[in-house]
């Protein structure tokens, strides 16, 4: 790379934390580059991602890394520029993501559910409608995927393998990629089901465990109040012995009637999963979502939520589990908007009903419109705009921020909308120990290796 009269500074976007052996991790959200830097390395590193120091020549090839990976750039470089372009590119019309209600009954009653399962199975007019629809929608885009869920999706396979043959027909015509993923309580997701799932191009899945026997089936349980926790357990035990590759998140919520049980539950984790890092496990708080029972969630405050998550994960380490790739998905540029806030995202009602976030329903600003038999969509695009354009277009604080890139203020636009304030996610509000997490998952999977070799 030739330096000739070029100065360099360090990006705005750059975050980094110290590691446990006096070494550095380096983060950038606009590239999404995570690096990590020897104890010898880090001084030289930290001096040279300091604003004005002098370019080395000859310019060793560490400082060209700094280079390469975006934590340093050209000292003319508009970084807001940079931000507000990666903004705009997110309304590209080639790609498309849509969440399908493919049913909004479900076999669960969990305590702090906020849904009230209006609706049971989708349609059949809007199956229909979502065939026409991709047919030809497919023709002018990159990258479908869809995201399958409820209610309880695998309550209608059946519904799940006809949508998903007639998008895969669609996207092989057109040339476009192909992905899919569940949110599924796991206890119709035997291995026949899973198997046939993978087929489909269900590769990745959202299974939640929120302790061990008792206290899972306390919060929970099956409609009408019978167990749940053995039956979902065993039937993921069943997947290990599927030799194809896929990803199980074993989502564990907590609030503070189950905090010490997550941390027991952990080792018995481990002793069920920890040989197969397919299955990985990501801690969430429960939150009060509108549902009917909000009142009387026991729902920790934000100091406990952003401590348990990282002691969690660190624990879950050290016991030899994979952390969720979610975590370090969230860092990626845009990976920490949600799906409401994209304008390319929609989600389909089993009633064919429009909306932009699963958790408002019956929010009338949530309600966008409708698909047809036919295929078309009939969209109000003024309450697509509230959804779309409410983050670091009117933010200040959030076009400063060095997180900009991946949440671009809009981590959760449902939450600006209730509150009023700026919705960051843990992974921004705690970098240094999001980056110190990331650092054990790799220490941790290099001991592995070298232990195997």
């Amino acid at each position: 790379m030739n330096h000739d009269a070029l100065q360099w500074k360090p990006s705005r976007f750059n975050a980094h934390s110290e590691t446990d052996d006096g070494g550095l991790m380096l983060y950038n959200s606009y590239t999404g580059a995570i690096a990590a830097c020897s104890p010898a390395e880090r001084n030289q590193v930290l001096e040279w991602l300091t604003p004005a120091a002098p370019v080395p020549e000859p310019a060793p090839p560490l400082y060209e890394s700094l280079i390469e990976q975006g934590f340093l750039v050209p000292g003319d470089t508009d970084e807001m520029r940079r931000a507000l372009f990666l903004h705009h590119s997110m309304h590209a019309q080639d790609a498309m993501h849509l969440v399908l209600l493919v049913t909004e009954a479900c076999n669960f009653r969990c305590t702090y559910c906020y849904e009230s399962f209006p609706r049971a199975t989708m349609r059949e007019e809007v199956i229909r409608g979502l065939e026409a629809y991709m047919a030809e929608r497919a023709r002018t885009l990159r990258q479908l995927t869809i995201s399958w869920h409820g209610g309880e999706p695998l309550l209608v396979p059946h519904v799940i393998e006809r949508l998903s043959l007639s998008f895969m027909a669609a996207c092989e015509a057109s040339g476009a990629r192909y992905g899919a993923e569940m949110s599924t309580n796991g206890y119709y997701l035997t291995r026949d089901r899973f198997e046939q799932m993978l087929d489909l191009h269900v590769e990745r899945f959202m299974v939640t465990l929120d302790g061990e026997g008792e206290t899972h089936n306390a919060r929970r349980g099956l409609n009408g109040g019978r167990d749940t926790y053995q039956t979902i357990v065993n039937n993921l035990m069943s997947l290990k012995k599927v030799d194809r590759p896929f990803e199980i998140n074993l989502r564990i919520n907590f609030d503070n009637s189950n905090l010490e049980e997550v941390s027991r539950f952990i080792p018995v984790l481990r002793d069920l999963f920890g040989d197969d890092p397919r299955f990985q496990v990501y801690f969430r708080p429960v939150g009060c979502m509108g549902g009917e029972n909000d009142l009387n969630l026991p729902v920790c405050d934000e100091r406990t939520k952003d401590r348990s998550i990282w002691a969690f994960n660190e624990q879950a380490i050290a016991e030899g589990l994979t952390v969720s790739s979610f975590i370090s998905d969230i860092l990626l540029p845009t990976g920490a908007v949600c799906y409401a806030a994209k304008p390319n995202s929609l989600i389909v009602g089993s009633d064919g009903m429009l909306y932009k976030c699963s958790v408002a329903l019956e929010q009338d600003n949530n309600r966008l419109g409708r698909i047809y038999e036919d295929g078309t969509l009939d969209l109000d695009y003024d309450k697509l705009a509230l959804w779309t354009t409410s983050g670091e277009e009117t933010d200040e604080k959030c076009q400063a921020c060095f997180f900009r890139p991946a949440c671009q203020g809009n981590h959760c636009p449902l939450y600006r909308m209730r509150t009023g304030n700026r919705p960051c996610s843990y992974e921004k509000r705690q970098i240094k120990k999001t980056l110190r997490t990331i650092w054990l998952q790799a220490q941790r999977e290099a001991m592995a290796s070298a232990s195997e070799a």
